[in-house]
């Protein structure tokens, strides 16, 4: 009885594991090493957000962002005015020439980078031209260089018939003379047979470097050929056979003799055409490669090209003097009271807090004031929306704007803030009080409805954003994209480079 429990509970253990090692092969979900974000449209917002305190509704003076004089004055002091309404000007005629000389700064520079896209158009079809002539030429060298090959290796060939031929007929004595012959003759047959090999295996060879060898071979076995023809003429020469051998035979080697000095000869001319002319072709297709890759480099690399730096220097001047002018008009952030004017037209102004222009007593009985961070303040404008909530009011988001930023900065432990002042726009909570705290949001950049992807989906590879776009397991794809503007909230406004609906992997 024991022993059948016992088999019992092993039959079952199995049956456990069996089926364990069933679902961790078949049913479990394989754990994936990244995760997964889909390309779409959505909004993207760029936020600071900061803490501030309540209180009640104070004079707000205002002033010019930039030096200059005034031009006119619109209002005077008890004048009821809206949000927005104009209240002085500054004399913009030097920003308008200034804008002018850079509007035509940026048509120069853009002229310039559309002439070096068309140059760059010429300069690859050059390059590609260039390749195709080098092409053609060598083509022609090896071309060239068979038929010489062809030809040595037919007077050679005629020479050695001729060598034996004469060795038959005079050479076949026995004597010293006879054996030197016959060793010369037998130096030209291995010379020829060493030609016709190397001949032979460039012909049904699609690799040039043959050519090049069979080459170099011909001509050290044609210099021994010539060598041991005039082996032979001095032989005839110098002993007995000066009388015995005719003097046609004797022109006859000579020329046979010349034959095989004109195609070595022939060999080492191709063989120096080819040098010279990949030498040749390889300075030509680089001064080529090199005028491609110049325009490219200037052209080419997103923000980082030439051009585009200069096109973006150019802007960023061309933006900051239309600024300039849209600030030289002061308007008033908000509704309300002009208590007080502290300049006439015809002074002189400068973008501090104490040289101010007029004074309004707002509309609104609560303002909100913040310390924004040196390196966020950038990005803040007066009239930018904000979004409030307070401590008070859990559940409720009230809307607000901001109108005014104060120039001079505050130093707090060392650290660098700007102060900046919000009003509610619209509804105003019932029960509020002075000194409660309020969590702002101020909205210093929106866009509405454009492709996103999360900002953990890009990386950085050479200068370019880079994102990976997943399609299966075993297929991925690296993805250059231009991107926007970078979201608070962690998205990115995607420019080009992708679709909706694409997956990119996240790091």
């Amino acid at each position: 009885m024991i022993k059948f429990k016992r088999k019992t509970i092993i039959v079952i253990i199995v049956a456990v594991l069996v089926v364990f090692g069933i679902w961790q092969g078949f049913f479990k979900k394989e754990k994936s090493e990244f995760s997964l974000a889909e390309v779409n449209y959505g909004n993207v917002i760029q936020e600071v957000s900061e803490t501030g305190q309540l209180k009640k509704g104070e004079k707000i003076n205002l002033g010019f962002q930039s030096s200059g004089q005034i031009e006119k004055i619109y209002v005077e002091v008890g004048d009821n005015i809206t949000s927005g309404q104009e209240l002085a000007k500054l004399d913009t005629s030097q920003l308008s020439i200034q804008l002018s000389q850079a509007k035509a700064a940026l048509s120069i520079i853009e002229s310039q980078k559309g002439d070096a896209e068309l140059s760059l158009d010429s300069a690859r079809q050059k390059l590609e031209d260039t390749i195709a002539t080098a092409n053609e030429t060598i083509e022609k060298d090896y071309k060239e260089a068979l038929s010489v090959l062809d030809d040595s290796y037919l007077k050679a060939y005629n020479a050695l018939n001729f060598v034996d031929l004469l060795k038959r007929t005079y050479f076949e004595r026995g004597d010293v003379e006879s054996v030197n012959v016959s060793e010369d003759r037998d130096r030209i047959e291995r010379a020829l047979s060493e030609i016709k090999f190397y001949l032979d295996k460039s012909k049904n060879s699609q690799n040039r470097g043959d050519i090049d060898v069979a080459l170099s071979k011909a001509a050290d076995e044609l210099s021994k050929i010539k060598t041991a023809i005039e082996d032979i003429r001095n032989i005839i020469e110098a002993g007995n056979y000066k009388d015995i051998v005719s003097n046609a035979d004797k022109n006859t080697l000579d020329t046979h003799k010349s034959n095989i000095n004109t195609v070595h000869s022939n060999v080492v001319s191709s063989q120096t055409d080819i040098s010279l002319d990949k030498a040749t072709n390889t300075t030509e297709i680089n001064n080529a490669q090199s005028q491609v890759s110049v325009l490219e480099n200037q052209l080419q690399g997103g923000e980082n090209s030439l051009y585009q730096a200069q096109i973006n220097q150019a802007e960023a001047q061309f933006e900051l003097l239309e600024d300039q002018i849209k600030n030289a008009t002061l308007k008033s952030p908000v509704q309300g009271q002009i208590a007080d004017i502290n300049k006439r037209e015809g002074e002189m102004v400068q973008p501090t807090l104490q040289d101010f222009v007029v004074t309004i007593l707002p509309a609104a009985s609560f303002e909100i004031t913040v310390d924004i961070y040196e390196g966020d303040i950038v990005e803040v404008k007066v009239g930018n929306p904000v979004d409030i909530n307070l401590v008070a009011f859990p559940d409720r988001t009230f809307e607000g704007k901001v109108i005014a930023i104060d120039p001079a900065e505050n130093l707090n432990e060392g650290v660098v803030y700007y102060k900046v002042t919000i009003i509610f726009e619209g509804e105003t909570p019932d029960g509020i009080k002075s000194g409660m705290t309020a969590d702002v949001k101020i909205k210093t950049l929106t866009k509405e409805n454009v492709l996103t992807v999360p900002q953990g989906a890009i990386q950085i590879k050479n200068g370019d954003k880079i994102v990976q776009i997943y399609k299966n397991k075993k297929n991925m794809e690296d993805r250059k994209i231009v991107i926007g503007i970078e979201g608070s909230d962690g998205m990115t406004e995607v420019i080009s480079g992708l679709d909706v609906g694409e997956k990119v992997i996240l790091k």
